[in-house]
């Protein structure tokens, strides 16, 4: 998967060079990736237009076909995986280790998205439960919805992209996707393979780098039938205001808490916990942020914890032993190192910080960090994490429910009433018992409630909002 100098965009399944482009960099070293060319206005409306024409194609395309298709995507991209693993270490600044289970992962999503197409099945329904509907009967079936626009970040490149791209595709939807600007390679490279494997209608996938007010034509045109957006809650809930005759389907941020109850059996876990608080820099919408510890475990639970992240490996993205490497941009660490003064100013404890070097921010643990500080109330999308001690359970539930945010959240507990209270109380889109709340599986819904979002990933539930179901109603004697 070798990038070239100058990348197309990927329009209608064809690849198009563009009047303009812009560099992509390495944000480790600043090495040059090359250069991507840019959708204008112009391309947008020829993409936009075509999908529109697909929509008949791709409603007409057997789920045998498009099952064959996402299994043969996926095979394609497991063979190019440590070339496909580097690129996306390169230009996401992740370690290479994190990159490659993303790429593993994004071949197993398409997989998912394989078994899913050929589930798609209908049902009949009698109508006689009323006395009007005596000799009636239902058939009813889900239908694609059409056009659907995808905004993916720069986080997870390629398998947020996946998680757009392969839904759609099962669903029988033609695709726009827009990749984050500071990481599209990967993506485009996966077109390539999409051409490589063959059968895509035309029409029915574009990938089109493009600036944000290109971007926005994608959000405001009626011919898209559905937007989906994963990114910032501020950028997210501003599309959903313009985004017209249209369904939205928005990932958004996450402040993701952490419980150790008492009877938490803590210790065989730290050392998973500590990896998952820095993993990717904390650049993970369900990275751990807030941890709330049984005030009897505080001490030693935060001793352990120091311990194993200051031992965790910083370095560069492609060292196989690099655990932690530099965040997506100088801009975005200095950001974060900004609001860790910010905290201790106002009367956090430190009880680790290293010193910024670029875009590398060492790993940050506080504790006792005053209300209001952006560390607790905001996503951080950084390396830093806060402690802090409780004596009440409920208690516990109540402060992390504190928050405008409710993506994930993890309780660590050996009782089943704890656990079983955390899930009916905490309100998140998910809980995950006794790991960190980064877990993860492809095929599990995935969202938030509150300002973390409306719907859920995950491709059999991506797929459910881009399926619309359609009833025939006819008598009894008429179905021969």
């Amino acid at each position: 998967m070798k990038t070239e100098a100058l990348n197309p965009i990927f329009l209608n399944g064809e690849w198009r060079t563009t009047g303009a482009n812009m560099p992509v960099y390495a944000p480790f070293d600043g090495e040059f990736l090359g250069h991507v060319c840019l959708t204008g206005p112009q391309e947008m409306e020829e993409a936009i237009e075509m999908a529109a024409q697909a929509e008949k194609s791709m409603r007409s395309w057997p789920a045998f076909k498009r099952s064959e298709f996402l299994r043969g995507v996926a095979d394609a991209l497991l063979l190019q995986l440590e070339e496909a693993s580097v690129l996306l270490s390169k230009e996401a600044g992740k370690p290479i280790m994190e990159a490659q289970t993303e790429v593993e992962r994004a071949a197993e999503t398409f997989r998912i998205a394989a078994e899913e197409c050929l589930r798609l099945n209908g049902e009949i329904m009698p109508m006689d439960r009323s006395a009007r509907g005596l000799g009636f009967y239902g058939y009813i079936r889900p239908f694609p919805i059409g056009p659907v626009a995808g905004i993916s970040p720069f986080n997870f490149p390629l398998n947020l992209a996946v998680h757009k791209l392969a839904p759609a595709i099962a669903a029988g939807c033609p695709i726009l996707l827009k990749p984050a600007s500071s990481t599209p390679l990967s993506t485009l490279n996966l077109a390539k393979l999409f051409k490589q494997v063959g059968g895509l209608p035309t029409g029915a996938v574009s990938i089109l780098p493009c600036n944000r007010e290109i971007g926005e034509i994608l959000v405001a045109d009626s011919r898209i039938r559905l937007l989906s957006f994963t990114g910032s809650d501020s950028v997210g809930w501003a599309m959903k205001k313009r985004a017209v005759n249209k369904k939205v389907v928005l990932e958004l941020g996450g402040n993701a808490a952490v419980i150790v109850a008492e009877t938490a059996n803590w210790q065989a876990h730290i050392e998973v916990l500590a990896k998952a608080s820095f993993a990717y820099s904390g650049q993970i919408c369900i990275h751990p942020q807030r941890f709330y510890i049984w005030e009897g475990h505080f001490e030693a639970f935060s001793n352990a914890l120091l311990k194993h992240s200051r031992a965790l490996r910083l370095g560069a993205p492609q060292d196989p032993t690099t655990q932690i490497s530099c965040m997506i941009d100088e801009a975005n660490a200095r950001r974060v190192d900004a609001w860790i003064d910010e905290a201790i100013e106002s009367g956090a404890k430190v009880i680790l910080r290293g010193k910024r070097d670029g875009s590398l921010l060492p790993p940050c643990i506080l504790s006792h960090v005053p209300d209001g500080a952006k560390v607790k109330e905001e996503e951080v999308f950084g390396p830093v994490i806060v402690l802090e001690p409780y004596s009440n359970f409920k208690e516990a539930i109540e402060r992390v429910n504190e928050s405008r945010f409710g993506l994930q959240a993890a309780i660590y507990s050996e009782q089943h009433h704890e656990i079983e209270y955390a899930y009916q109380h905490l309100h998140v889109g998910g809980l995950i018992v006794n790991a960190p709340p980064t877990l993860r599986f492809d095929h599990m819904p995935y969202g938030g409630v509150k300002d973390s979002g409306l719907g859920r990933e995950g491709v059999r539930y991506a797929m459910a909002d881009m399926l619309e179901w359609k009833i025939m109603v006819k008598k009894e004697n008429e179905w021969n």
